[in-house]
């Protein structure tokens, strides 16, 4: 099969409304990236402006790289660890009390390879409550992990 790149880089994978809210995100971002260590509380904030779904007592470090905030929901007493990354096309959902450690790469995003032209999909990824993703963790798009799960550092 002949790829056709053309075809990707010129198709809107977004309507205009995503795309003047991600325009306006990067601007929030810069806010969310350059708060202080320990203000969980305001980053959170940030994060609901913009659309996120932040339940209560939520930690989210600032070096953690969030892609859609209108694409994320995090439970009552979660964490997000240093450096992690939410690739957050498709829906993220995590549930209460879970972990996400230091350098996961959480991916909500792929390409339908079977495709010439390589649509972008956005499947879903759903963590449960109680979970701990172990640091340096790949989690791919359309994964469900089961409530009191723990997986393991570097796992992919």
């Amino acid at each position: 099969m002949e790829l056709n790149i053309a075809e990707n880089r010129n198709h809107l994978n977004y309507s205009k409304w995503i795309y003047v809210k991600r325009i306006l995100w990067t601007f929030g971002k810069f806010f969310f990236r350059n708060s202080p260590r320990i203000a969980f509380g305001y980053r959170n904030t940030i994060l609901r402006l913009f659309g996120a779904k932040i339940g209560k007592h939520v930690h989210i470090y600032s070096s953690t790289v969030i892609w859609f905030p209108w694409n994320l929901e995090i439970g009552d007493w979660s964490a997000i660890g240093e450096e992690t990354l939410i690739y957050n096309l498709g829906k993220v959902t995590i549930g209460e009390k879970a972990t996400v450690s230091h350098r996961v790469h959480v991916c909500a995003g792929t390409h339908d390879y079977t495709v010439p032209a390589l649509p972008l999909l956005r499947p879903e990824i759903r963590i449960g409550n109680q979970t701990w993703i172990c640091a340096n963790t790949f989690i791919g798009p359309d994964i469900e992990i089961g409530e009191g799960a723990v997986i393991g550092a570097g796992t992919v």
